[in-house]
This record gives C-alpha cells, sequence and structure tokens, in this order.
C-alpha cells in the first residue's frame, strides 16, 4: 500500500496545508492500491512563490550548470527505472514488459535527448545588426495525464530545466505514482530548490489555479480538448503563454498492394497496445473498398490473438485506467452498434474469464467516417475500419476530421506514401514505422498547438529578444 501524502515545494517534502486526501484503485483489482493528498489553492501560491524566487537565479544558471543536473538526475533515473515501471504497472494496469519497457524508455530517451540537444543549442545568435537572444519565459505550470506517465511528464520537465525555467508539475490523480518517484529522483539530483515542485490533487482545481495565476508565466498541459479549452480561457486573463497536446482520432492509411495483410495485422494489434489509450493511436484503419472482405478477416483474426490479463502475467493488454474509462469505452461500442456499424471482433463487457479489473474486449468495427465512433476520441481498445476508393479519396478521409494529432501511412511504394503524408493535415505521420525523438510532436486543429520532443520542445519554454544596433 502506497502513502504518498507530501508535495515536494521549495526542495523539501512538506504536508498540505490543508489535509485532504483520496484513494488510488488499482485497475486490475478494483482495489485501493494507495492513499495521495489533494492540493489547495494556498499549495498552488506556495510552490509558485517558491518557483518565482528560484528562477531569479537558475534563469541566469549556465549551460554547463544544466547539463551538469541533467546528467545528474539522468544517473538517478537509471537507478530507479525498474521502480517506476512497477508504479505504471500499479496505478494504471499497463502489462509489465511494456511498463518496464516502453513507458519507462520513453521517460529516459526524453531526458537524453534534451541533454543531446542543450549540448548544441544556440541561446545567441547574430543576424547582421542585431543579436537573437533566447531567454527561458519563466514559471511554467506542467498539467500532465495519466495514458503515458513517464512520457507526457519528462517530455515538459526536461526541455524546462534545459531551457532554465522553473516549474510546478501537476500529475495525474488516476496515476500519480510515477510521478511521486520522479521527484523524488529529481530532489536526490541535487536539484536547486524552488525549480521544481511538485503538488498532488484535482485537476479542475490545481490545473485551473495554476492556469489563472499571475505569478506563472506559461502552461503546458495534455490531456482532452475539452479541458484545453478551459485551460486557454483562464489563463487569457494573464496572457500567459498556453502549450497545449490534446486528443486525436489519427488516420492509418494501408495501401492497396502485396504488404496489405501484413500492415493490417500490424495497425490493428498496433490500436490494442497501452489498451488504446494513447492520442496519437491509429485509431481509423483505411484500406482500399475493393479489398474490404480480405481486410475484415485479417483485422478479426489480429484483433481475436491479442490476448487480455493481469498486468504481472504474460499479456499483450492489461485493462483500462479506471471504472470510468470503462464505462465510457462500453458506451462508444454501444454507439457503434446503436449506429449499425459491423462488429467483427470485440464487443461489449469484459473479456471472458475476466469477471475483476476494467478490462476491455479488443474491439473492431467496420463502418463509414461520419458516424460518431469515427469521429470521436474513444480512447480505448476500438478499432474503426474505413474503406476508400483510391489514394485521393484515402487523403479526403483521413482529413476529415476535427482533430489532426497523429497519422500512419504503410506501403511498398515509400515515395507514394511520402507523398500521401505530405498532404495530411496532422502534426505527426508515421511512414512505415520509425521512431525519433528529436521528431516534433504536436497537434493540427483541435489537436493542440505548439510542439513537443527534441530541439522543437526547447522553443516552447524560451523567449526570443532582439538585440538591435
Amino acid at each position: 500500500m502506497r502513502n504518498y501524502t507530501q508535495f515536494y515545494i521549495d526542495g523539501a517534502w512538506v504536508e498540505p496545508t490543508s489535509p485532504n486526501t483520496a484513494e488510488v484503485i488499482n485497475p486490475a483489482t478494483e482495489e485501493v492500491s494507495g492513499t495521495i493528498s489533494l492540493g489547495s489553492l494556498a499549495d498552488v501560491d506556495k510552490a509558485v512563490a517558491a518557483a518565482r524566487r528560484a528562477f531569479a537565479s537558475y534563469g541566469e544558471s549556465t549551460v554547463a550548470e544544466r547539463l551538469e543536473l541533467l546528467e545528474a538526475i539522468q544517473a538517478e533515473y537509471l537507478k530507479r527505472e525498474e521502480e517506476l515501471g512497477m508504479a505504471i504497472l500499479e496505478e494504471m494496469g499497463a502489462p509489465r514488459a511494456l511498463a518496464t519497457g516502453f513507458h519507462t524508455l520513453l521517460g529516459k530517451g526524453h531526458l537524453g535527448t534534451a541533454i543531446e540537444v542543450l549540448r548544441e543549442f544556440k541561446f545567441e545568435e547574430q543576424r547582421g545588426p542585431t543579436l537573437i537572444r533566447k531567454e527561458p519565459i519563466g514559471v511554467c505550470g506542467l498539467i500532465t495525464p495519466w495514458n503515458w506517465p513517464m512520457n507526457q511528464t519528462c517530455v515538459k520537465i526536461f526541455p524546462a530545466l534545459a531551457a532554465g525555467c522553473t516549474m510546478i508539475l501537476k500529475p495525474p490523480q488516476l496515476a500519480p505514482y510515477s510521478a511521486q518517484i520522479l521527484a523524488e529522483i529529481i530532489h536526490d539530483a541535487g536539484t536547486p530548490a524552488g525549480v521544481f515542485n511538485m503538488i498532488q490533487g484535482k485537476g479542475s482545481e490545481i490545473g485551473a489555479a495554476l492556469s489563472k495565476h499571475e505569478d506563472v508565466d506559461m502552461i503546458s498541459f495534455t490531456g482532452s480538448e475539452a479541458v484545453g479549452v478551459q485551460i486557454q480561457k483562464d489563463a487569457a486573463d494573464t496572457v500567459k503563454r498556453v502549450g497545449l497536446e490534446l486528443g486525436g482520432k489519427s488516420a492509418w492509411i494501408v495501401l492497396d498492394d502485396a504488404s496489405l495483410p501484413a500492415n493490417v495485422a500490424g495497425a490493428t494489434a498496433g490500436m490494442m497496445g497501452n489498451s488504446g489509450q494513447t492520442c496519437s493511436a491509429g485509431s481509423r484503419l483505411l484500406v482500399p473498398s475493393s479489398r474490404l472482405d480480405e481486410v475484415k478477416k485479417i483485422a478479426a483474426e489480429a484483433a481475436d490473438g491479442v490476448t487480455v490479463g493481469d498486468p504481472n502475467g504474460n499479456f499483450a493488454m492489461g485493462p483500462v485506467v479506471s471504472k470510468s474509462q470503462y464505462n465510457d469505452i462500453q458506451r462508444y461500442i454501444q454507439i457503434g452498434l446503436d449506429e449499425g456499424a459491423e462488429l467483427i471482433a470485440g464487443g461489449l463487457g469484459r473479456p471472458e474469464g475476466l469477471d475483476k479489473g476494467w478490462y476491455v474486449k479488443p474491439t473492431v468495427f467496420v463502418t463509414t467516417n461520419d458516424k460518431v465512433i469515427a469521429r470521436e476520441e474513444i480512447f480505448g481498445p476500438v478499432l474503426v475500419i474505413i474503406g476508400y476508393d483510391d489514394v485521393e479519396d484515402a487523403i479526403a478521409i483521413a482529413n476529415d476530421s476535427n482533430f489532426g494529432l497523429g497519422g500512419y501511412v504503410s506501403g511498398e511504394d515509400a515515395e507514394l506514401a511520402r507523398n500521401v503524408a505530405r498532404k495530411l493535415r496532422t502534426g505527426a505521420i508515421w511512414v512505415n514505422g520509425g521512431f525519433d525523438f528529436h521528431a516534433p510532436f504536436g497537434g493540427y486543429k483541435r489537436s493542440g498547438n505548439g510542439r513537443e520532443w527534441g530541439e522543437y520542445g526547447f522553443h516552447e519554454y524560451l523567449e526570443v529578444k532582439s538585440i538591435i544596433g
């Protein structure tokens, strides 16, 4: 049983101003796994004041000093990587191989990338008679989601530290354990007091207080569109910068060639990874209408082959994060059935033999792009297959969405696939796989604004000053 009831403020673990706790539920067992404190406005004021004081010196720190700090954090992270993974398994139900593998690798990768970029980053550049200077924006409020706890947290913290900013982290209430351990890592690395602060609590209270606070210079938020809109409204009165990475309904276009069977199977299984709880997941699979019967058989077999069960066991998929998330996914599956979509795998209820825990069947529908399940983000292991007539039709269907976060194109003709990618109105597109920690990541349209990852992530936390003459 975990008991994390203190906040990290001004270099120390401190008691909340007003004691108020909440239970954390293990999604695999539906049992209480621990307790956290819920912060208040007074806690936010304390943390912001500490960050403001620390910025006076940390904002003037040298690149060498910040590199030394990041490398010290890196050493501490490596010591506790397995512990971080087990916390992720417990808090959100990710299978052990995923939790201690890709989940923690992402955090480690963003930290290493921040170090690489910082070594070469040009904070000053002479352009003709003008010196262009990039300076830390100041105190940042970082509000993170539960679905990829280390990825979404580390992609904010480490570029902000590298840029010279101070910060207050508000981790997700549903998945607070890994953030607690990360805060301990940052403390043990010798981070100066006030540079990094952390308050657990409700997003509606702590997130809103940070967004409205006159001494917070920037908010970086990853989460739902609705909350992102509210944050922008809350931040408007103080004209602070707001970076948003929001929802997605990403299209995965499979081209009509001999590799289609393998690409359909890979896309279907890939959608079920992390229980479908990935904002950039390829949740709309676009395939040639002429091969739809073939695709149905392949996708159904791939979905049925995804094993579901105890995160501590040898299963590909664990539960979704909470009862609320489970119920929401069930609601969308029912909507798909009511809309007349063809169900070819999965469906309502838990998988056979799993009577406890928030487990969802890997589900696949065949439908059209105008239906609710093809337009709204379900955030669960639910794939919709949509037929297209030709490549231009596939591009039109892919772009017919309010979202534009991720995209995928698979096919043997690499140049054709890349040309398709050029025409998609979305922020990141994977052509026949690939991965790059330096590739900028962010959304078009209602998927947000700003970019994270690599050098582009640094720019989120910097102001640009012109010194002319």
